[in-house]
């Protein structure tokens, strides 16, 4: 019997650098990184139109 059980073992985050090698990735492995990156771009497009609102809140405060 083992001493660590596999299931008690913490799951590693699935991460994804660009560029890298994607031989040994399985389809369900790709499918789970697209989504992954496709999560990111909708957080970054959220905080680029919070940020462009922000701005243009503030240019129309300190127009003279």
């Amino acid at each position: 019997m083992p001493a660590i059980d596999e299931d008690d073992k913490p799951k590693k985050k699935v991460v994804h650098d660009i560029g890298q090698d994607l031989t040994l990735l399985s389809v369900e492995e790709l499918g789970a990184r697209v989504q992954l990156l496709r999560d990111e771009i909708s957080r970054l497009e959220a905080d680029m139109t919070q940020k462009r609102a922000s701005r243009a809140a503030a240019d129309t405060f300190f127009r003279r």
